[in-house]
C-alpha cells in the first residue's frame, strides 16, 4: 500500500462516525474532472506515510475513533489491500471505483470491511468517455451487483459535471443501482482538475432535479 494522505480525524467521511481517513496514491482511471491529481499520478514529491506511523496512531486513538476510511486514488489497485485491512483493528469503510470486483469479493467474504461506497461515473455506455480510460464494463457491473448483495452497509456516489452528465444519464445511473441502499450526488467544483479545460466550467446551478429523477429508483441525497 502506498499511503500519501492521512486525515487523523474526520466527522464527515462516514455518516455518524468519527474516523481517520487514509488516502492511497495511484489510480487506474483518468477522470478529467478529478481534483486529486497528486494522488492519481502518485506525485513523487509527496512523501509516503509509513504504515508503522499509521498503526501507532490508530492504536493510540482506538478508544476515540469509530473506524477508518480507506480512499484514494483507488485502493483496490494494491494487491496487499486485504493484508493491510487485517492489520487495522477498527471497522473499515472502503471507497472504490469498482474496477476490481475480485478484491472486493475477498474483502467482503472475509469480513475485512464493514462499509463500502462505489463511485458511479456515468451510464455504462459512456463510462470510457467520462473516465478517459479503457475499462472492462463487465467488472463495473459485477462490482455493483456484488456490493448490493453484500449484506454490509453500502452506498453509491456520483460527481455530476456539466457537458459530461445529463438528466437522461442520471436516470440510467440510478436505474443501474436501483436495488442499492443509498445514492449521493455532489456537484462538480471547478479549479485544479486533471483536464485543464474543465478548470473554469461553471457547475450546475442546482442538483435538485437530478436528485428528484434518481430518487424514483434509489434513496438519493445531495452532498455539498
Amino acid at each position: 500500500m502506498i499511503i500519501k494522505g492521512f486525515l487523523k480525524t474526520s466527522f464527515v467521511d462516514w455518516d455518524g462516525k468519527i474516523v481517520s481517513v487514509l488516502f492511497c496514491a495511484g489510480c487506474n482511471f483518468r477522470c478529467p474532472f478529478c481534483f486529486n491529481i497528486d494522488l492519481v499520478f502518485n506525485n513523487p514529491k509527496i512523501p509516503q506515510i509509513l504504515e508503522k506511523e499509521i498503526f501507532k496512531f490508530l492504536e493510540k486513538r482506538k478508544d476515540f475513533l469509530d473506524g477508518v476510511v480507506i480512499t484514494g486514488g483507488e485502493p483496490t489497485i494494491f494487491e496487499d489491500l486485504p493484508e493491510f485491512c487485517q492489520k487495522i483493528k477498527l471497522p473499515i469503510k472502503l471507497y472504490t471505483n469498482g474496477s476490481n470486483p475480485e478484491i472486493l469479493k475477498y474483502l467482503i467474504k472475509n469480513k475485512l470491511i464493514q462499509s463500502i461506497s462505489m463511485d458511479i461515473k456515468a451510464p455504462l455506455e459512456k463510462y470510457q468517455k467520462v473516465t478517459n480510460s479503457k475499462i472492462d464494463i463487465s467488472k463495473i457491473e459485477e462490482s455493483i451487483k456484488l456490493i448490493i448483495n453484500s449484506g454490509i452497509d453500502h452506498s453509491f456516489h456520483s460527481t455530476l459535471v456539466p457537458k459530461l452528465h445529463t438528466e437522461k444519464d442520471i436516470k440510467k445511473m440510478a436505474q443501474l443501482i436501483k436495488a442499492g441502499k443509498r445514492y449521493y450526488l455532489q456537484n462538480f467544483k471547478p479549479g485544479k482538475t486533471l483536464d485543464p479545460k474543465l478548470k473554469n466550467i461553471k457547475p450546475f446551478a442546482s442538483l435538485e432535479n437530478f436528485a428528484r429523477i434518481a430518487n424514483k429508483y434509489i434513496n438519493t441525497k445531495i452532498r455539498s
